[in-house]
């Protein structure tokens, strides 16, 4: 078989071979006093100098505690200044960080606590009672919370998150190939969430495959409104935008209003973002009561976006509007588009240093430009593999490297790429992983469902929302109790962007001779 190989139209860039904070700090000596991190609703700033004295006073306080090569922090916050300080510090003593959606139920982190072997979870005030919920039953041993608790409100026995630092310690050794330094849970193409396993020299290829397609001035600020625990937040805002030097205005949660303000008064000229946020930008009123003109670039990852939607918000905020692609497996960013090349509707063009494949799913022959296909993609991005999960990997990465995305993409004459399909069973909630199995295990055990598959049905506000067709056990009565029922039962274990928007009963859930479920047919039933 003849193989087709597209390459990056940009030049190969050199990879670093650094430890990644040492990258991601590298111009913290060169602009001591500029503020890295300003925490969006108080103000409260934190100039490089102050970050870099943190992180390795963090990692000295880590390391006198024993964490070092081998042992994984759990990290459950919203983005803040000092959750750079964690991520980093637990880098520079060796450790590895899981990082944990702050919306999760105890019961979900609980899975991924376990799940990591972390031993050390880290988080504020405000999720204390969930954590202390979460790690009965795992192996961490210390609690630690980053700000006050209100008075009579302990749950458990539980240190200060300013207890945690020690003396200054310089990065612990490891190798950079090898080493992981974080543990981000992922759906990947199927099946529940799995740690993905990426190292040192993941993460800081991808920051400089990055600055090879999203390039900053000197002194840029920018506004980080996408979650630093999901790959995108952590990686393309805040260590890329730190390893450039730029300002990064944090925000706990999206609030339009805020951000908006932010925006106007901080004069941020970089704005990531998701579909949902361009929505706003395009379509919400209260947009021309302030003055975006600051704004030089809002870039769109995730999920995709459609090519008017990008041209009406373009047109209304008066700067370019484009995408990119990748996964948390890729450390993510496998597409992106370089400046003066923007497309609507594209993804951009191949990273530097990436190799990419469309392949015919039924065939597995390369197919032409112009013709849809699975999106193959090889680089150094490309994570070591799924945490304990070698079956997961073989279905994910070939004997030969390429990580198989379960997107259906096609690549113009002119190099520039289209998300146009999906063959994965995960769902896209705000630009959130939804996965199918996970709610259907969940399902299946209350007392009156005997079968059910779980998918996606389009959305304009989220993108998709998760949907269940329900076959019920004998005896019970399709009706709006029975979905109200189900609806309040998965509720009480999952994440509010995982619950259900609607149940639809069923005789029988369409399956293969093998029982895998044809997801196929159920979405031709709603589109």
């Amino acid at each position: 078989m003849t193989e087709t190989i597209h390459t990056s139209p940009l030049p190969d860039v050199e990879l670093p071979t650094v430890p990644l904070t040492e990258y991601v700090l590298r111009l913290a000596d060169v602009v001591p006093d500029r503020v890295a991190l300003m925490d969006g609703p108080t103000g409260r700033t934190m100039t490089y100098a102050e970050l870099d004295d943190q992180v390795h006073r963090f990692a000295g306080g880590l390391a006198a505690r024993g964490f070092g090569p081998g042992k994984v922090v759990g990290l459950m916050a919203p983005n803040m200044p000092e959750y750079a300080v964690v991520f980093h510090g637990a880098a520079v003593a060796g450790a590895t960080v899981t990082t944990i959606n702050p919306a999760y139920t105890a019961e979900e982190v609980q899975f991924q606590l376990r799940d990591a072997g972390a031993t050390l979870l880290i988080t504020i005030a405000d999720f204390a009672a969930t954590a202390a919920e979460a790690i009965e039953g795992t192996d961490v041993t210390e609690l630690a919370v980053i700000g006050d608790l209100a008075a009579g409100t302990t749950p458990t026995a539980i240190t200060p998150f300013r207890e945690l630092f020690g003396d200054r310690i310089e990065q612990v050794p490891i190798d950079p190939a090898t080493h992981v330094v974080v543990l981000p849970y992922s759906s990947g193409t199927t099946g529940l969430p799995k740690g993905v396993m990426l190292t040192h020299a993941n993460l800081t290829a991808n920051l400089a495959q990055c600055q090879a397609m999203l390039p900053y001035d000197d002194g840029e600020v920018a506004l980080a409104v996408l979650p630093f625990f999901h790959i995108y937040g952590m990686q393309v805002l805040m260590n890329g935008l730190l390893c450039e030097g730029c300002t990064v205005i944090t925000m706990p949660r999206f609030d339009l209003v805020q951000a908006l303000e932010l925006i106007q008064t901080h004069h941020v000229s970089q704005f990531y973002a998701v579909p949902p946020i361009v929505l706003a930008l395009a379509k919400h009123p209260i947009i021309d009561q302030y003055d975006l003109s600051s704004l030089r670039r809002i870039f769109s990852g995730a999920a995709p976006l459609g090519a008017e939607l990008a041209d009406e918000a373009s047109a209304r905020i008066g700067c370019v509007v484009s995408q990119g692609y990748g996964m948390t497996e890729m450390s993510p960013v496998s597409h992106a588009t370089p400046p003066g090349g923007s497309r609507s509707g594209t993804i951009g063009v191949v990273a530097p240093n990436t190799e990419c494949r469309v392949v015919d799913a039924e065939t597995g022959q390369d197919v032409a430009k112009g013709s849809p296909g699975e999106l193959w993609v090889r680089g150094p991005q490309v994570m070591l593999g799924y945490l304990n999960n070698d079956a997961a990997t073989a279905a994910t990465i070939d004997v030969d490297g390429w990580l198989h995305t379960g997107d259906i993409a096609e690549l113009d004459l002119d190099g520039h790429y289209r998300i146009v399909d999906r063959l994965k069973e995960l769902i896209k909630v705000k630009a959130f992983q939804v996965a199918p199995a996970e709610l259907e295990a969940l399902i299946v055990t209350h007392p009156a469902v005997a079968d059910v598959a779980v998918i996606g049905r389009p959305d304009v506000e989220s993108g998709e929302v998760p949907i269940a067709f329900v076959v019920l056990k004998d005896g019970n009565d399709a009706d709006d109790s029975t979905e109200t029922s189900i609806k309040e039962f998965l509720a009480g274990h999952v994440a509010t962007y995982k619950q259900l928007a609607e149940v639809r009963f069923t005789d029988a859930i369409p399956k293969s001779a093998s029982g895998k479920i044809l997801r196929r047919l159920l979405r031709d039933e709603i589109s």
